[in-house]
C-alpha cells in the first residue's frame, strides 16, 4: 500500500497566518516583559439550594407520642378557681 502524502494545505501555513502568529507571539513577549497578566478565570459561583434543609430534631415515633401527651396534659389543666 503506498504511503499517503500529507495534505500540503494543512501542513504549510499561509503567509498571512504565519505573520499573524509571529506578531501575536511578539506582542505576548512584550506584554509579559511589561508585567501584564492574563485575567484570572472566575470560579463558578456557589448557588444556594432551592429548598434549604431545616435543622429540626427528628424524634422516633414513640418519643413523639409521649411528648404530645405531656404537652396536652400541661395545656389542658383546669384554671384554678378563686
Amino acid at each position: 500500500m503506498p504511503k499517503k502524502k500529507p495534505n500540503t494545505e494543512e501542513t504549510e501555513k499561509s503567509p498571512l497566518v504565519a505573520a499573524a502568529e509571529a506578531m501575536g507571539s511578539a506582542a505576548g513577549k512584550v506584554a509579559a516583559i511589561m508585567g501584564a497578566k492574563a485575567e484570572p478565570v472566575h470560579a463558578p459561583s456557589q448557588k444556594k439550594a432551592k429548598l434549604q434543609s431545616k435543622n429540626k430534631q427528628r424524634l422516633p415515633r414513640k418519643q413523639k407520642k409521649a411528648q404530645r401527651k405531656l404537652d396536652a396534659a400541661h395545656t389542658s389543666k383546669p384554671a384554678p378557681v378563686l
